[in-house]
């Protein structure tokens, strides 16, 4: 029994953490997050996604192909386009995608595809990525709820009212769940950190996103869109300090101007360091933490985390077996008493 039992706990960590270890940076480890990973086709045979929910306007399209000629009709190659639409090149729409468990990981790095295209010369109104207390709730905010508890991360493709700024433009807020994004001013007065991104919708480049996350130590913003496998660094900002526990979420909005918003694929992945030290960057040690309007964003937590969550992990698991197989040692020599009292 106590042997089915570690099969089924080692077995539960295999599913939920695929694909092995992975070589990140300076020494970190990495491995993936399969509740936080959505990839096509998407859907499962029943039509489900077993880590995401979606909602609003929001399309899935995992059957559909186009077919490229080269030269000549022999030569044609057939290409899928599979993607999370969460709106559409038309107007007034609002779309959402969101994981259906929470994110519990310390330190972390999410790489998100996705592709903003429309006909026309005007286009609106804009992407957004969630780190949120709460979950797929449609809203004023880019297709989701305002006085939001955790991160937004903007891609804001149409300008309202800020002078000097050259839009589309990507930015980040941390909001408190009391203060509102001021939408009027495309969130002047609730930026963390931002950079403008001319270029990033209707590109033939692949368009990426890459945001990683040291718990109270770095939050750090990097777009691919002008050359493929081409990192710009948007912003870093130190001492950010995000929820614990938050869910995983995107959605889009249009107005009297559309564009279509399209999720290609989320990769999310833990980071630890494999000898339990802290990981991220170092105080004094951080560089250039480009375009921010905060220095810092502490909640009142100044205590930090070693060993990145993954050592925790194990430390739970192993207490977790332990307390399994004590239960079950005493179970026997209770039975084994029973037994013996009978005669």
């Amino acid at each position: 029994m106590l042997r089915s039992l570690l099969w089924l706990v080692v077995s539960g960590v295999g599913a939920l953490y695929p694909g092995g270890v992975e070589d990140h940076s300076d020494g970190v480890k990495a491995i993936p997050l399969r509740t936080h990973i959505i990839t096509p086709p998407y859907l499962d045979s029943d039509m489900q996604s077993r880590w995401f929910d979606f909602g609003g306007n929001t399309i899935i399209r995992a059957d559909q192909f186009v077919v490229l000629s080269i030269k000549m009709p022999s030569d044609s190659l057939l290409i899928a386009l599979r993607y999370i639409r969460l709106t559409s090149d038309a107007p007034s729409q609002q779309g959402w995608l969101f994981s259906r468990v929470p994110l519990t990981a310390t330190n972390w790095e999410i790489l998100v595809e996705f592709r903003i295209s429309g006909a026309g010369s005007l286009h609106g109104d804009g992407l957004a990525m969630w780190l949120t207390k709460t979950r797929a709730t449609q809203g004023p905010v880019f297709g989701s709820r305002d006085n939001f508890e955790g991160l937004g991360i903007f891609i804001d493709t149409y300008k309202n009212n800020r002078p000097g700024v050259v839009f589309p433009y990507v930015m980040a807020m941390m909001g408190d769940g009391k203060t509102r994004y001021d939408k009027a001013n495309d969130g002047k007065d609730n930026e963390l950190g931002g950079c403008s991104a001319r270029g990033i919708r209707a590109t033939d480049v692949t368009t990426k996103l890459r945001l990683t996350y040291f718990q109270e130590k770095s939050l750090k913003l990097e777009l691919q869109y002008k050359d493929e496998d081409t990192w710009d660094f948007c912003f870093e900002v130190p001492n950010v300090v995000i929820p614990p526990v938050t869910y995983l979420g995107f959605s889009a909005e249009t107005g009297e101007l559309s564009d279509n918003h399209d999720i290609i694929s989320v990769n999310t992945k833990n980071l630890y360091n494999p000898g339990g030290g802290s990981v991220g960057a170092k105080s004094g040690d951080r560089g250039d933490m480009g375009h921010s309007n905060k220095q810092s964003w502490d909640t009142s937590r100044t205590s930090s985390h070693e060993g990145g969550g993954w050592s925790w992990f194990f430390i739970k698991l192993v207490l977790f077996v332990l307390a399994i197989g004590g239960a079950y040692v005493g179970f026997t020599i209770w039975r084994t008493s029973q037994r013996n009292s009978r005669f």
